[in-house]
Formats: C-alpha cells, structure tokens, sequence
C-alpha cells in the first residue's frame, strides 16, 4: 500500500474479479434453462452492477498511471465456475455464496487499508461494490434455497457435500457477520462459522 504501483496492482486484482464476475452472472444466465423468469432478471442485474464495478475500477487505475491487463491476475472465480457448470445447485452455493461472500468479509479490511494509504477514491469505490455485492450473493441465496427446497435438500447438508465434492477453499475469518446476514445467510450458517 506504500507504494502507487502496489495500490494498482491491488486494484489491479479487484478489477479482474470484477470482470470475472460479469462473466459468471452472464453464465448463469446462458448456461441453466427452465429457470423462472426472476432468475434471469436477477442474473442480469448482477452482470450490469458488476459491469459498473469494472468500469469505476478499471477508470481508477489510469488514473494511477496503469490499465486493466498491466498485472497478471488469477482466475479462482472462473475456475470454481467450470468446476461447476454441470449443477446449478453447486454453482449457487460455492461461487455467490462461497466466492462472493468471501468478497463480503475482505473488502471493509482492504478499504481502510486504501484509505489510510490516502486512497480515498478507492475506498469510496469499495464502499460501492460492497453495498452491490451484499445484494449479488443475497441473489445467490435466494436461488440456492429455491433449489434446495425444489430438490428438498436442507441447505447446510447440501452445502457442506458440495463443498467437499468440488473441493472449495475452507471458509476462514474474519467474518463479516452483519452483511453476511444482510445478505441472507441463515442464523444456523453464521452460528457455523464461529467457533
């Protein structure tokens, strides 16, 4: 954070996630037919908002002196995607609810890291993209319990399997307890990430 370059590679990082994201909300959309129509609504919506987070991002770091495509970048989001795209269900509880919300817990600690390295235009686009991302996996909820239920599976068994199935990271702390809820994670959920 001391230096412009490491503050862009960050941003730099946050910018691919974001373009991941467009991506996978577009894929959810393309790839699982017979949905309801809210489904597709609700995807869209996601793929725009993220779209805007890319843009504010991706405008931020020129004017850091670099562009989009400057730093390498990792695709842990994408690749949970293709891990994924036989089952919705699966794509639902381990990319939003999983992924994403790992977004939920990271971004307050990386935006006062940004503001107190005197950032304040990142910050304020972290506020931004927090605010939207508490609505995007609150998508992700929906529709998992949607599933669940249509499948009558009780949603943490059914996380819990999936989670080993397809191998996804082990969730670890800090939490962000109060979007996680406003993001409509159950109280059972939450009391299983706290020791």
């Amino acid at each position: 954070m001391g230096t412009v370059e490491g503050r862009a590679a960050l941003i730099h990082a946050l910018a691919h996630i974001e373009f991941n994201a467009i991506n996978l909300a577009l894929d959810a959309v393309w790839r699982y037919a017979g949905m309801p129509k809210d489904y597709y609504g609700d995807w869209l919506q996601v793929a725009a908002e993220e779209s805007l987070h890319f843009s504010l991002l991706s405008a931020h770091l020129q004017t850091l002196g670099f562009s989009y495509g400057h730093f390498p970048a990792h695709n842990s989001l994408w690749e949970m995607a293709q891990k994924t795209e036989g089952d919705l269900l699966a794509r639902m509880a381990l990319v939003p609810r999983t992924l994403e919300a790992r977004g939920l817990d990271a971004t307050p600690a990386v935006r006062a890291k940004l503001a107190q390295a005197g950032d304040q235009a990142a910050a304020e686009i972290l506020d931004i993209i927090l605010r939207d991302e508490i609505g995007h996996v609150a998508i992700g909820n929906r529709w998992y319990g949607w599933l669940c239920s249509a499948r009558n599976l009780d949603p943490v068994a059914a996380y819990a399997e999936l989670s080993a199935i397809y191998k996804a990271p082990p969730l670890r702390g800090p939490f962000n307890l109060d979007a996680r809820r406003r993001a409509g994670f159950s109280e059972r959920e939450l009391a299983l990430l706290t020791p």
